[in-house]
């Protein structure tokens, strides 16, 4: 964990930096070499789930009580970053299972928190998160989906989700409904745990994206599906709180995400201009190139800092760490399409094909700024934040 101070600036230990070496290491000789083709055929990394798996770095940030691998949010940062920075697309597995997780760890039972950490650790199961819905993805309390209660006992639920991460490839579902369709709009929704072999669970179409490939996004179907209590997740009818901290906990790993691509790019820009030869020397000797790289350099030193102090006011608690996440989200993703952008114009025509790792680097860094709230959204939460009476230093 790092050595975190109370108003929230950190210090990465030494144990925290031979993580990141190892999770690099890892990320350059097992991932990097499959990162295109999972890219061009858009297929599951089923190999490198389990290497993840084997590797124990699924455990980063779950609670050794209950089998994880220990560890804080800036530690989890640390993987999801390294790991984005040869592949976004597999970055995504420890970022979406850690996801579905924490509304468990936040407001779950203990035999409920036990069973997504051993079950992620081990691989035998797999998690998605379900808020986004056809007609309701910024206005997330809209949701459609209703659980009502059996006559027999326990929930049917019924409704769709849109956009769901790792759909058909997890086994598990965090998914949220409205249980009090009179009730107070966002004080009217519970969580649910729903089985992925659920009666009356289906799985609907395929989406076909930009970027972020080999990580399966599917729309999800429930018509009048079973559930006991024990698949409730907390309190009913404040699953809407509980969705609302999970991402605000998650967010500075989105960011974390954006802060490795862009570092991918800028790694590979830099590569580049060293070797490439106009008008008889390096296109690095040219004052143009030099200030793009400057820049790019500049931009995402400053995305990881403020993406690991936001993770390190999660691990603290402190009560600016939504106004933080907001701004690590919105800052790195931002940077993340503006250096991949410049790095594609560095490399000219070869940052333009698919030969060079560039292009995909900037086809996977436009969903950080759209999934799990998008910028716009953000500056709204930073905004209000601000508004409210607490400006960024605490005062």
């Amino acid at each position: 964990m790092a050595d975190v101070a109370p108003e929230g600036s950190f210090v990465l230990s030494e144990e925290q930096e031979e993580f990141r070496a190892v999770v690099r290491e890892f990320a350059d000789e097992v991932i990097g070499p499959r990162a295109a083709a999972i890219d061009e055929t858009d297929d599951y990394p089923w190999d490198l789930h389990k290497a993840l798996v084997t590797q124990g770095l699924l455990g980063v940030g779950l609670p050794e009580e209950f089998g994880g691998a220990g560890g804080g949010p800036l530690d989890v940062c640390i993987l999801i970053e390294e790991l984005a920075r040869v592949s976004g697309g597999v970055s995504v597995i420890p970022l979406v299972n850690r996801l579905a997780a924490i509304p468990l760890l936040l407001a779950g039972s203990e035999a409920q928190r036990r069973d997504v950490v051993e079950g992620i650790v081990s691989g035998e199961h797999q998690w998605s998160y379900c808020l986004t819905e056809p007609g309701s993805g910024s206005d997330a309390a809209a949701m459609s989906s209703r659980a009502v209660r059996d006559p027999a006992g326990g929930w049917r639920l019924t409704g769709r989700k849109r956009f769901i991460t790792n759909a058909g490839i997890s086994d598990r579902y965090v998914y949220f409904a409205v249980t009090d369709p009179d009730g107070e709009k966002g004080h009217n929704i519970t969580a649910f745990i729903v089985p992925g072999d659920a009666e009356g669970f289906s799985l609907g179409r395929t989406e076909h994206k930009m970027g972020i490939r080999g990580s399966p996004t599917r729309e999800l179907i429930c018509e009048d599906v079973p559930l006991g209590d024990v698949a409730v997740i907390g309190e009913v009818h404040r699953g809407f709180q509980v969705a609302l901290r999970t991402l605000d906990y998650a967010r500075p790993t989105v960011a974390a995400q954006a802060v490795g691509i862009a570092q991918g790019a800028l790694d590979q820009a830099v590569k580049y201009v060293k070797e490439r030869e106009q008008f008889g020397q390096p296109i690095g000797d040219f004052q143009g190139i030099r200030f793009m790289l400057a820049d790019m350099v500049t931009a995402t030193e400053a995305a990881r800092l403020l993406t690991y102090k936001a993770a390190a006011m999660v691990g603290t608690g402190d009560p600016r760490t939504g106004m933080f996440a907001a701004m690590a989200k919105t800052y790195a993703s931002d940077t993340a399409m503006s250096v991949t952008t410049d790095a594609v114009q560095l490399l000219g025509g070869y940052g333009y094909i698919r030969d060079f790792p560039v292009e995909r680097m900037m086809r996977d860094a436009k969903i950080t700024q759209i999934y799990e709230g998008t910028n716009q959204i953000q500056r709204v939460v930073i905004a209000r934040s601000l508004l409210r009476g607490r400006d960024a230093s605490g005062r």
